[in-house]
């Protein structure tokens, strides 16, 4: 499957059951570890439970099998590790606690300015 395809199942996924400020961020260029990271919301435990069970049957029946899913006991922050994708979904009190849009799009901006000539 492309990339960009299962990046489209997850959103779709995500959508479908109401998730709450999708994002998307590529990190290609900031780590070795995954492609894209989707970050979304959900307002309750089993909001955030359901959110990653569609995510996790979606993805499969588009022949991607998640390599592994952490936290979806507790409902408060479920990591779904896609390989070249990594959605979190965070109830929104957890979200803003670790504001990851922040933290990896602060680095994506400092790299790009690192990358930048100077002007001598």
């Amino acid at each position: 499957m492309q990339i960009d395809d299962l990046v489209k199942t997850v959103e779709g996924a995500l959508e479908e059951l109401k998730a709450k400020d999708v994002v998307r961020i590529d990190v290609r260029e900031l780590t070795g570890v995954t492609d894209y990271m989707i970050i979304a919301s959900g307002g309750s435990n089993r909001q955030v439970s359901a959110l990653a069970d569609n995510v996790i049957e979606k993805a499969k029946a588009a022949g991607c099998r998640p390599l592994g899913v952490e936290g979806k006991d507790s409902g408060e922050w479920v990591l779904v590790d896609l390989g070249d994708i990594v959605v979190h979904i965070m109830q929104p009190a957890t979200r803003q606690f670790y504001d990851l849009e922040r933290l990896w799009q602060s680095a994506e901006s400092r790299r790009a300015q690192q990358q930048q000539p100077t002007a001598e």
